[in-house]
């Protein structure tokens, strides 16, 4: 079902706690945050900074949101509009393409960079982002100190982010196809694992792969897969529960509906709509 319509490549939807939405418009047109009413029949833009991605919110109802472009930086909005820019570097090192973020378990943001320029990467074909060799990055950010520190490096372009019911943090890299898993504790993390791989064989495409992640209270993994036109579902081992088809080809990003709802709420930018799918159960609650 589609529950909001023409969006200019929507991203990164959050709950808001009174049932209304948030989800960046990246399109260059628009750039902005848009708030959506919990029926989906209204919108309001909350503020323009250029090419929002992902976003987050906090215990107190602030947004976090990872801007691609204008400049590169993480960014700390109110409801009303707001912004206050948190970050743009580490270590001296600019921010190249935040993508995705959460908070983890010790209250730490936890933010990907996917490691190219943006502005560069979206003059790419699908061929040629397909041949490229992104730095992608890992960060954990402490919102109050506002330090940084990077986790992992070398990623294919590091997009999705999200912890687990194991409290484990997984991370996607899109050029592959693959879910990598990385053993956490007390804001440390182990080895990068490969916990599986979302490309269906049985599907062609020049560019696609997997986007945002989320987890259900079932331990279940769903992931966007971006131009491969569904959410793949993968249990606690790694192994596929199901491919849910979206109406859009290009799904970039889930979340789960109000407690109670057993819904899944997916962004599409290939057809700029938010989608809205049954499912058996809710979402497991995010770290705030």
């Amino acid at each position: 079902m589609i529950f909001a319509d023409d969006l200019g490549n929507p991203e990164g939807p959050v709950l808001v706690p009174d049932g209304s939405w948030v989800v960046a418009e990246m399109h260059l047109d628009r750039g902005c945050l848009t708030h959506i009413s919990a029926d989906g029949k209204q919108k309001r833009v909350i503020a323009k900074t250029g090419r929002p991605n992902g976003i987050t919110i906090d215990k107190n109802g602030m947004l976090w949101v990872v801007e691609s472009m204008n400049p590169p930086s993480l960014l700390k909005v109110s409801l009303d509009g707001k912004v206050d820019v948190v970050l743009t570097e580490c270590e001296g090192k600019p921010f190249l393409f935040p993508n995705d973020l959460c908070f983890g378990p010790d209250g730490a943001i936890y933010m990907t960079d996917s490691g190219y320029s943006c502005a560069e990467w979206i003059t790419f074909t699908p061929e040629k982002k397909k041949a490229t060799a992104p730095d992608g990055k890992v960060f954990r950010i402490d919102p109050e100190s506002r330090t940084i520190k990077k986790l992992d490096g070398n990623i294919l372009f590091a997009n999705g982010i999200a912890f687990g019911l194991d409290k484990q943090l997984y991370v996607t890299e899109t050029l592959t196809g693959m879910i990598y898993r990385y053993p956490w504790q007390d804001g440390k993390i182990g080895k990068r694992e490969d916990f599986a791989n979302v490309l269906d064989p049985e599907k062609e495409g020049a560019f696609r792969g997997p986007d945002g992640i989320a987890f259900g209270k079932n331990g279940n993994l769903y992931a966007a897969v971006v131009w491969q036109g569904d959410i793949t579902v993968l249990n606690p081992e790694g192994h596929l529960v199901q491919r849910i088809p979206t109406v859009g080809p290009g799904p970039t990003n889930v979340a789960f509906g109000p407690p109670g709802s057993k819904k899944l709420y997916v962004t599409d930018q290939g057809i700029g709509q938010f989608e809205v799918f049954d499912v058996d159960t809710d979402g497991l609650p995010l770290f705030s």
